[in-house]
């Protein structure tokens, strides 16, 4: 790839400083054999292998312990969204409107998931249950062992981005939770996140209060609370059995990406550039995280230290109880997807303590237009995602899009896959292909590389 810096050139620039504000971390490898941007990465149970899906239509799995590729995992038609590895099974989504199962130590495909009819852009396995949500405006549950569709929910009126699921022994007490097979809750750009019953497939509540998408979801399983985060700035609670809106949080100047639940605090990355702490249990915003120079698209918090990752390319180490930045961690060249930290491999910040991350979003093409389509997407050539938004009906208040619209180009022969995106500079974005939120400056390359530090 013109202009890009070699493999030992990127680790290289992984360790040096940072002025002052937190040590410089040093990257102890890249792993790079994807020919295009990766959207998510996975961890094994045991901390053993690590799974990646990419721009490229693949999958890989990698051992953690010397950063080679164990597997590659080929049978998609399109680029992978989204992806989620047990220790036996490996379970991908893709915008080819199916879902796959591998086994990890062959890396054959064991089953494929159909019956969507657009993008699928989040998977959960949980409860031998496989949920899924997508760009149809449906979630739907399967089995995990027969990959049939044992449910289907329907009623968003636009793209399903985010899932979590409560089983019925996580909510005590509660006289629906057993009767109903347990919760799924669903968060979607139209401006609601839905309860839905798993056994019956019926809404149980719908959470509405937001006035923009909902972008991010977390579930506080033993106060059965949501809280739903959304381009509106605001997070909210819900009581996910009564459907009543508990609290709002209301502090973030822009869109809330990413959220983060630990120990009765939640945490919240925002386009304003900052994470914020605050308090579950009463809404009270008891920290910020500031130094990101750009908006803030990922979170993991391990053993009192909150990671972020950032549309500046870089991840950073904060103490999680005084909020100072001990660490800066560079080598990526572009937005920040996915963070992953491997307990398995775990040492104080100090002493090399390895994360793993993940960094993609693509690259402006020669054309700017965001009409540009792209063979292998599920909607019919020439067709927008505004196009594709479900009719108003009659009394309702109109649906919501997605706040900017960017469409990717098909991938041609070895090369990554390109983007041809809008130019307006720090523009939050659910992408029409991967729901994936990322920030787009004007001219952004494709890096597909995961980094270990």
């Amino acid at each position: 790839m013109p202009g890009r810096p070699s493999l030992a050139g990127r680790c290289l620039r992984g360790s040096r400083r940072t002025g002052g504000m937190g040590g410089g971390g040093s990257a102890l490898r890249v792993c790079a054999d994807h020919r295009g941007g990766i959207n998510w990465l996975s961890l094994s149970p045991d901390g053993r292998r690590l799974l990646t899906g990419s721009e490229d239509g693949t999958a890989r799995l990698w051992s953690t312990a010397d950063g080679q590729c164990c597997a590659l995992l080929q049978g998609h038609e399109s680029y992978v969204t989204f992806c989620h590895l047990e220790d036996e099974a490996a379970f991908t989504c893709s915008a080819d409107c199916t879902i796959r199962k591998w086994d990890v130590r062959t890396g054959q495909c064991l089953q494929v998931f159909r019956g969507h009819t657009s993008i699928v852009n989040r998977i959960l396995v949980a409860d031998n249950q496989l949920f899924s949500g997508s760009y149809d405006r449906t979630a739907r549950a399967w089995s995990v062992d027969k990959g049939q569709v044992s449910q289907e929910f329907r009623g968003h009126r636009n793209c399903v981005l985010t899932l979590a699921y409560s089983a019925p022994w996580d909510l005590p007490g509660a006289p629906c939770a057993e009767e109903a097979g347990g919760l799924l809750v669903t968060g979607s750009t139209d401006g609601t996140a839905r309860v839905w019953q798993v056994a019956g497939g019926g809404c149980w509540q719908t959470l509405r209060g937001h006035t923009g998408a909902v972008l991010c979801l977390v579930l506080d399983t033993p106060s059965h609370t949501a809280f739903t985060g959304s381009t509106d700035a605001t997070i909210r609670a819900w009581d996910i059995l009564s459907g009543e809106q508990l609290r709002v949080f209301r502090e973030h100047q822009g869109p809330v990406i990413c959220l983060e639940l630990v120990n009765r605090h939640v945490y919240s990355g925002s386009a304003d550039r900052t994470v914020k702490c605050w308090l579950a249990d009463t809404g009270e915003r008891v920290r910020t995280f500031a130094a990101h120079g750009h908006s803030v698209s990922a979170l993991k918090y391990h053993a009192g230290t909150l990671f972020t990752g950032s549309g500046d390319a870089r991840a950073r180490a904060f103490d999680a109880e005084s909020g100072a930045l001990q660490r800066v961690f560079r080598g990526h060249a572009f937005v920040i997807n996915c963070i992953q930290v491997n307990i398995y491999l775990w040492k104080p910040l100090g002493n090399g303590q390895e994360v793993l991350r993940i960094k993609g979003k693509g690259r402006a093409g020669s054309s700017r237009n965001p009409s540009a389509g792209r063979q292998g997407d599920a909607r019919p050539p020439g067709l927008s995602l505004r196009q594709a938004q479900p009719r108003q009906l009659p009394g309702a208040p109109a649906p919501l899009s997605v706040p900017q619209v960017c469409r990717r180009g098909a991938p041609q022969g070895r090369d990554p896959p390109q983007r041809s995106c809008s130019p307006a500079p720090d523009v939050l974005c659910s992408h029409t292909a991967t729901a994936l939120r990322c920030v787009l400056s004007p001219q952004h390359s494709v890096l597909p590389e995961v980094s270990v530090y």
